[in-house]
Protein backbone atom coordinates (compact mmCIF):
# COMPACT_ATOMS: atom_id res chain seq x y z
CA UNK A 1 0.00 0.00 0.00
CA UNK A 2 1.21 3.63 -0.96
CA UNK A 3 1.52 6.14 1.42
CA UNK A 4 -0.04 9.44 0.32
CA UNK A 5 1.72 11.20 2.44
CA UNK A 6 4.65 10.28 0.86
CA UNK A 7 2.97 10.57 -2.90
CA UNK A 8 2.24 14.28 -2.08
CA UNK A 9 6.00 15.02 -0.83
CA UNK A 10 7.78 13.57 -3.40
CA UNK A 11 5.30 15.30 -6.14
CA UNK A 12 6.06 18.29 -4.25
CA UNK A 13 9.92 17.95 -4.70
CA UNK A 14 9.50 17.17 -8.15
CA UNK A 15 7.92 20.84 -8.70
CA UNK A 16 4.35 19.26 -9.10
CA UNK A 17 1.74 22.36 -8.12
CA UNK A 18 -1.02 19.89 -6.82
CA UNK A 19 -1.02 16.19 -6.57
CA UNK A 20 -4.12 14.15 -5.39
CA UNK A 21 -5.43 10.39 -5.06
CA UNK A 22 -8.59 8.34 -6.03
CA UNK A 23 -9.70 4.47 -6.56
CA UNK A 24 -9.70 3.56 -9.98
CA UNK A 25 -13.29 3.14 -10.48
CA UNK A 26 -15.11 3.09 -13.27
CA UNK A 27 -16.43 6.88 -14.45
CA UNK A 28 -19.58 7.23 -12.94
CA UNK A 29 -22.62 7.28 -15.02
CA UNK A 30 -23.33 11.24 -15.56
CA UNK A 31 -19.54 12.52 -16.74
CA UNK A 32 -19.53 9.57 -19.13
CA UNK A 33 -23.42 10.37 -20.21
CA UNK A 34 -21.91 13.69 -20.96
CA UNK A 35 -19.06 12.27 -23.00
CA UNK A 36 -20.98 10.54 -25.00
CA UNK A 37 -23.22 13.09 -25.60
CA UNK A 38 -20.57 15.44 -26.49
CA UNK A 39 -19.70 12.56 -28.92
CA UNK A 40 -23.35 11.91 -30.18
CA UNK A 41 -23.65 15.85 -31.11
CA UNK A 42 -20.69 16.64 -33.01
CA UNK A 43 -18.96 18.53 -30.62
CA UNK A 44 -15.33 17.06 -31.13
CA UNK A 45 -15.43 18.13 -34.62
CA UNK A 46 -12.03 16.69 -36.05
CA UNK A 47 -11.06 15.03 -33.23
CA UNK A 48 -12.10 11.94 -33.79
CA UNK A 49 -9.76 10.48 -31.42
CA UNK A 50 -11.98 11.05 -28.07
CA UNK A 51 -14.70 8.73 -29.67
CA UNK A 52 -12.47 5.62 -29.91
CA UNK A 53 -11.65 3.24 -26.91
CA UNK A 54 -14.50 4.63 -24.65
CA UNK A 55 -14.93 1.37 -22.93
CA UNK A 56 -10.93 2.48 -21.81
CA UNK A 57 -12.03 6.08 -21.40
CA UNK A 58 -14.93 4.97 -18.97
CA UNK A 59 -12.53 2.34 -17.21
CA UNK A 60 -9.16 2.73 -15.87
CA UNK A 61 -8.53 -1.21 -15.68
CA UNK A 62 -9.53 -1.21 -19.15
CA UNK A 63 -6.77 0.88 -19.95
CA UNK A 64 -4.42 -0.60 -17.64
CA UNK A 65 -5.19 -3.91 -16.10
CA UNK A 66 -4.69 -4.44 -12.40
CA UNK A 67 -4.80 -0.52 -11.75
CA UNK A 68 -5.86 -0.06 -8.07
CA UNK A 69 -5.40 3.87 -7.76
CA UNK A 70 -4.61 7.04 -9.97
CA UNK A 71 -2.71 9.62 -8.56
CA UNK A 72 -3.18 12.80 -10.31
CA UNK A 73 -0.85 16.01 -10.97
CA UNK A 74 -0.82 19.54 -11.99
CA UNK A 75 2.16 21.45 -13.15
CA UNK A 76 2.10 25.70 -13.46
CA UNK A 77 2.69 26.93 -16.95
CA UNK A 78 1.58 30.46 -16.19
CA UNK A 79 4.24 33.03 -17.91
CA UNK A 80 6.80 35.18 -16.56
CA UNK A 81 6.65 36.85 -19.41
CA UNK A 82 3.92 37.24 -21.97
CA UNK A 83 4.11 38.49 -25.64
CA UNK A 84 3.36 42.04 -26.80
CA UNK A 85 -0.27 41.90 -27.42
CA UNK A 86 0.73 44.43 -30.54
CA UNK A 87 2.50 41.84 -32.29
CA UNK A 88 1.77 38.20 -32.89
CA UNK A 89 0.45 36.09 -30.04
CA UNK A 90 0.32 32.51 -28.48
CA UNK A 91 -1.98 30.93 -25.92
CA UNK A 92 0.25 30.56 -22.76
CA UNK A 93 0.96 27.00 -23.08
CA UNK A 94 2.83 26.72 -26.16
CA UNK A 95 5.41 29.48 -24.93
CA UNK A 96 7.85 26.69 -23.39
CA UNK A 97 9.30 23.15 -24.59
CA UNK A 98 6.58 20.46 -25.44
CA UNK A 99 4.13 19.73 -21.65
CA UNK A 100 3.90 15.81 -23.02
CA UNK A 101 7.77 15.25 -22.44
CA UNK A 102 7.84 17.71 -19.91
CA UNK A 103 5.12 16.13 -17.59
CA UNK A 104 6.02 12.82 -18.44
CA UNK A 105 9.62 13.35 -17.70
CA UNK A 106 8.77 13.84 -13.90
CA UNK A 107 5.96 11.37 -13.64
CA UNK A 108 8.52 8.70 -14.57
CA UNK A 109 10.74 10.14 -11.53
CA UNK A 110 7.29 9.74 -9.08
CA UNK A 111 7.03 5.95 -10.28
CA UNK A 112 10.66 5.10 -9.73
CA UNK A 113 10.94 6.87 -6.18
CA UNK A 114 7.25 5.05 -5.50
CA UNK A 115 8.79 1.79 -6.84
CA UNK A 116 11.70 2.30 -5.03
CA UNK A 117 9.82 2.73 -1.33
CA UNK A 118 7.68 -0.64 -2.30
CA UNK A 119 10.82 -2.75 -2.59
CA UNK A 120 10.85 -5.55 -0.60
CA UNK A 121 7.16 -5.68 -0.82
CA UNK A 122 5.41 -9.18 -1.93
CA UNK A 123 4.05 -7.01 -4.91
CA UNK A 124 6.04 -5.20 -7.16
CA UNK A 125 4.67 -1.88 -7.62
CA UNK A 126 3.68 -1.13 -11.88
CA UNK A 127 2.22 1.19 -13.35
CA UNK A 128 2.07 3.56 -16.38
CA UNK A 129 1.97 7.72 -16.86
CA UNK A 130 0.10 9.56 -18.97
CA UNK A 131 -0.22 12.83 -20.17
CA UNK A 132 -2.71 14.08 -22.96
CA UNK A 133 -1.48 11.38 -24.89
CA UNK A 134 -4.83 7.84 -24.15
CA UNK A 135 -8.06 7.69 -23.34
CA UNK A 136 -7.67 9.76 -20.05
CA UNK A 137 -10.03 11.91 -18.86
CA UNK A 138 -7.86 13.81 -17.04
CA UNK A 139 -10.06 16.64 -16.09
CA UNK A 140 -12.55 14.00 -14.71
CA UNK A 141 -9.59 11.83 -12.94
CA UNK A 142 -8.30 15.34 -11.46
CA UNK A 143 -11.53 16.37 -9.74
CA UNK A 144 -12.16 12.83 -8.35
CA UNK A 145 -8.29 12.96 -6.89
CA UNK A 146 -9.64 16.32 -5.24
CA UNK A 147 -6.52 18.67 -7.15
CA UNK A 148 -9.38 21.02 -8.17
CA UNK A 149 -12.95 21.67 -9.75
CA UNK A 150 -14.50 21.59 -13.19
CA UNK A 151 -15.42 25.29 -14.01
CA UNK A 152 -18.42 26.71 -16.17
CA UNK A 153 -15.57 27.06 -19.10
CA UNK A 154 -14.80 22.76 -18.72
CA UNK A 155 -11.70 23.14 -17.17
CA UNK A 156 -9.97 22.12 -14.26
CA UNK A 157 -9.45 24.88 -11.46
CA UNK A 158 -7.48 24.66 -8.62
CA UNK A 159 -8.48 26.79 -5.82
CA UNK A 160 -6.01 30.19 -5.16
CA UNK A 161 -4.12 28.70 -8.06
CA UNK A 162 -6.09 28.76 -10.94
CA UNK A 163 -6.56 26.81 -14.21
CA UNK A 164 -3.16 27.20 -16.02
CA UNK A 165 -1.50 23.50 -15.36
CA UNK A 166 -1.18 20.72 -17.45
CA UNK A 167 -2.16 17.65 -16.02
CA UNK A 168 -1.03 14.33 -15.82
CA UNK A 169 -1.65 10.65 -13.98
CA UNK A 170 -0.14 7.36 -12.88
CA UNK A 171 -2.36 4.67 -13.46
CA UNK A 172 -0.36 1.86 -10.24
CA UNK A 173 -1.71 -1.54 -9.58
CA UNK A 174 -1.56 -0.83 -5.34
CA UNK A 175 -3.98 0.79 -3.22
CA UNK A 176 -3.24 4.30 -1.12
CA UNK A 177 -3.99 4.57 2.56
CA UNK A 178 -5.94 8.21 2.61
CA UNK A 179 -7.73 9.08 -0.89
CA UNK A 180 -8.73 12.81 -1.51
CA UNK A 181 -12.06 13.71 -2.11
CA UNK A 182 -13.54 15.59 -5.35
CA UNK A 183 -13.69 18.98 -4.49
CA UNK A 184 -17.04 21.24 -4.41
CA UNK A 185 -17.85 23.81 -7.57
CA UNK A 186 -16.65 27.08 -7.01
CA UNK A 187 -17.88 29.19 -10.10
CA UNK A 188 -20.85 30.37 -7.91
CA UNK A 189 -23.09 32.84 -10.39
CA UNK A 190 -19.95 33.87 -11.94
CA UNK A 191 -20.53 33.80 -16.09
CA UNK A 192 -16.82 35.54 -16.83
CA UNK A 193 -15.62 32.75 -19.06
CA UNK A 194 -18.84 32.27 -20.96
CA UNK A 195 -19.12 36.28 -21.74
CA UNK A 196 -15.44 36.51 -23.00
CA UNK A 197 -15.28 33.33 -25.40
CA UNK A 198 -14.90 35.22 -28.91
CA UNK A 199 -16.72 31.85 -30.58
CA UNK A 200 -19.44 31.21 -28.35
CA UNK A 201 -18.43 27.62 -27.79
CA UNK A 202 -18.90 27.54 -23.88
CA UNK A 203 -22.84 27.88 -25.50
CA UNK A 204 -24.15 27.03 -21.84
CA UNK A 205 -22.08 26.49 -18.49
CA UNK A 206 -20.29 23.31 -18.81
CA UNK A 207 -20.90 22.65 -21.90
CA UNK A 208 -17.96 23.48 -24.73
CA UNK A 209 -18.94 23.00 -28.87
CA UNK A 210 -14.88 22.31 -29.76
CA UNK A 211 -16.21 23.30 -33.54
CA UNK A 212 -17.00 27.24 -32.13
CA UNK A 213 -13.37 27.37 -30.12
CA UNK A 214 -10.82 29.10 -31.62
CA UNK A 215 -7.93 26.73 -29.90
CA UNK A 216 -9.70 24.17 -31.50
CA UNK A 217 -9.90 25.79 -35.12
CA UNK A 218 -6.43 27.60 -34.83
CA UNK A 219 -4.85 23.54 -33.60
CA UNK A 220 -6.70 20.76 -34.16
CA UNK A 221 -8.66 21.49 -37.34
CA UNK A 222 -6.88 21.00 -40.47
CA UNK A 223 -9.99 22.79 -42.57
CA UNK A 224 -9.85 26.72 -43.49
CA UNK A 225 -11.20 28.76 -40.88
CA UNK A 226 -14.98 29.41 -40.92
CA UNK A 227 -15.76 32.82 -42.62
CA UNK A 228 -15.39 35.36 -39.77
CA UNK A 229 -13.08 33.63 -37.41
CA UNK A 230 -10.33 36.02 -38.07
CA UNK A 231 -12.55 39.32 -36.48
CA UNK A 232 -12.60 36.88 -33.15
CA UNK A 233 -8.85 35.75 -32.67
CA UNK A 234 -7.61 39.40 -32.30
CA UNK A 235 -3.70 39.04 -32.52
CA UNK A 236 -3.64 35.55 -31.14
CA UNK A 237 -2.04 33.13 -34.27
CA UNK A 238 -2.36 29.95 -31.56
CA UNK A 239 -4.71 29.02 -29.41
CA UNK A 240 -6.86 31.06 -26.88
CA UNK A 241 -6.55 32.07 -23.40
CA UNK A 242 -9.36 34.33 -23.20
CA UNK A 243 -11.89 31.89 -21.01
CA UNK A 244 -8.79 31.74 -18.74
CA UNK A 245 -7.57 35.39 -18.44
CA UNK A 246 -11.48 36.26 -17.74
CA UNK A 247 -11.57 33.78 -14.81
CA UNK A 248 -11.14 35.58 -11.21
CA UNK A 249 -9.66 32.06 -9.92
CA UNK A 250 -6.48 33.28 -12.46
CA UNK A 251 -5.94 36.55 -10.27
CA UNK A 252 -3.86 33.69 -8.18
CA UNK A 253 -2.07 32.39 -10.86
CA UNK A 254 1.79 32.84 -10.13
CA UNK A 255 4.78 32.74 -12.85
CA UNK A 256 5.77 28.90 -13.45
CA UNK A 257 9.62 28.16 -12.39
CA UNK A 258 9.65 25.06 -14.86
CA UNK A 259 12.47 26.10 -17.21
CA UNK A 260 11.45 24.28 -19.91
CA UNK A 261 8.33 26.41 -19.90
CA UNK A 262 10.23 29.55 -20.27
CA UNK A 263 10.07 31.13 -23.80
CA UNK A 264 13.36 31.43 -25.64
CA UNK A 265 14.45 34.91 -26.60
CA UNK A 266 14.05 33.80 -30.19
CA UNK A 267 10.51 33.51 -29.87
CA UNK A 268 9.96 37.25 -28.31
CA UNK A 269 12.26 38.56 -30.91
CA UNK A 270 10.40 37.45 -33.77
CA UNK A 271 8.32 40.66 -35.51
CA UNK A 272 5.23 40.91 -37.97
CA UNK A 273 7.09 40.46 -40.66
CA UNK A 274 9.61 37.75 -39.41
CA UNK A 275 5.99 35.65 -38.96
CA UNK A 276 4.84 36.49 -42.01
CA UNK A 277 7.86 35.65 -44.16
CA UNK A 278 8.21 32.64 -42.51
CA UNK A 279 9.62 29.49 -43.90
CA UNK A 280 8.85 25.50 -43.33
CA UNK A 281 12.86 25.24 -41.98
CA UNK A 282 12.88 28.34 -39.98
CA UNK A 283 9.14 27.26 -38.35
CA UNK A 284 11.05 23.90 -37.95
CA UNK A 285 14.04 25.25 -36.29
CA UNK A 286 12.08 27.82 -33.97
CA UNK A 287 9.71 25.20 -32.38
CA UNK A 288 11.88 22.36 -32.50
CA UNK A 289 10.27 20.35 -29.58
CA UNK A 290 7.45 22.79 -29.03
CA UNK A 291 3.88 21.61 -28.74
CA UNK A 292 3.31 23.94 -31.44
CA UNK A 293 4.30 21.50 -34.13
CA UNK A 294 0.85 20.26 -33.61
CA UNK A 295 -0.82 22.70 -35.67
CA UNK A 296 1.96 22.14 -38.39
CA UNK A 297 3.70 24.95 -40.32
CA UNK A 298 0.08 24.71 -42.45
CA UNK A 299 -1.43 25.82 -40.01
CA UNK A 300 0.42 28.10 -38.65
CA UNK A 301 0.77 29.64 -41.67
CA UNK A 302 -3.17 29.80 -42.01
CA UNK A 303 -3.48 31.35 -38.98
CA UNK A 304 -1.07 34.23 -39.63
CA UNK A 305 -3.05 34.82 -42.94
CA UNK A 306 -6.68 34.66 -41.26
CA UNK A 307 -4.92 37.81 -38.81
CA UNK A 308 -3.87 39.39 -41.53
CA UNK A 309 -7.13 39.74 -43.68
CA UNK A 310 -8.48 41.04 -40.61
CA UNK A 311 -6.15 43.69 -40.53
CA UNK A 312 -6.29 44.53 -44.64
CA UNK A 313 -10.14 44.88 -44.69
Amino acid sequence: MLSAEYIKSVSAELGFSACGTCKAEKMNKSNSDYVKRFIAEGRNGEMDYLSRNMDMRFNPEKLVEGTKSIISVALNYYPARKMNAKEYTFSYYAYGKDYHTVVKQRLFELFNRLKKSCEGNEKELEGRAFCDTAPVSERYWAWRAGVGFIGKNTLLIIPHKGSFFFLGELFVNAEVDKYDEPLKNYCGNCTKCIDACPGNAIFEPYNLDARKCLSYLTIESRKELPAGTENKMDNCIYGCDRCQSACPHNNFATPTDVIEFAPSEELFEMKREDWDSLTEEEYRKLFKGSAVKRAKYSGLMRNINAVNKKKSK
